[in-house]
């Protein structure tokens, strides 16, 4: 369970910043996963202002829109933090939103120089969990006038820049790591890996738990200052 992520995460050194490559005034977007808002990112955000980066959120609200959609949004934040400390942004999401952080890192390099994703199945989004799968389909029947979602969306037939991204990616010119665990849960361990096992970090938590574990943490830190 993710509340025993957090307790160890509390009761560890690292998360007061012992042992950890601390930054400098570095901007970090931080991004939600799917069906998630910033309010899941909260102990990362203030960890990462404590170990001396300069954390956003995303701004993105509720991440359960047309990919496309958030990838705009979220694009205006990585804009505006770029803008106000003229550095490229460092960028860390969770499941979808590392996907989303993957797509915008390919797209424009000119803003981003790194990209770490937790749990994020960019190699083949389409084997999640079932109870993933049905929540789409209850989001697609659901969706309220001010959607933007269309019936191709997460359903493996989008034509969208994202889906493009995901499914034929060009090569990165930034920094990309990719963190996993066997004890996911939700979506396949197998699908959240770099070729590269150079650029993979594995932890034991669960999916919900990447936003809380120590040991997620502790390999933040450092592809953080791999990355400077």
């Amino acid at each position: 369970m993710f509340g025993f992520d957090w307790l160890a995460l509390r009761s560890s050194p690292i998360y007061y910043g012992c042992g950890v490559p601390r930054g400098h005034g570095e901007p970090v977007v931080v991004v939600p996963g799917f069906l998630a808002t910033d309010a899941s990112l909260v102990e990362l955000h203030c960890w990462l202002s404590r170990i001396g980066y300069r954390p956003y959120f995303s701004n993105i609200g509720r991440n359960a829109d047309c990919p496309d959609h958030i990838a705009g949004k979220l694009l205006e934040t990585i804009k505006h933090a770029h803008s106000e400390t003229g550095q490229r942004v460092r960028l860390i999401g969770h499941s979808l939103g590392g996907m989303l952080s993957r797509s915008l890192a390919l797209d424009f390099p000119e803003h981003v120089s790194l990209v770490i994703s937790m749990g994020s199945p960019f190699r083949d989004a389409a084997r999640a969990h079932p109870s993933l799968t049905a929540a789409t389909d209850s989001l697609r029947r659901t969706q309220g006038a001010d959607s933007h979602l269309k019936p191709s969306c997460f359903s493996g037939h989008c034509t969208c820049a994202f889906a493009k991204n995901m499914n034929s990616p060009e090569a990165y010119e930034v920094a990309h790591y990719a963190i996993y665990s066997k004890y996911d849960g939700v979506v396949d361990w197998e699908s959240c890996i770099e070729e590269d096992p150079e650029l993979n970090s594995e932890v034991n938590c669960t999916h919900l738990g990447m936003a809380f574990h120590p040991g997620v943490y502790r390999a933040l830190g450092m592809r953080l200052r791999q990355a400077g």
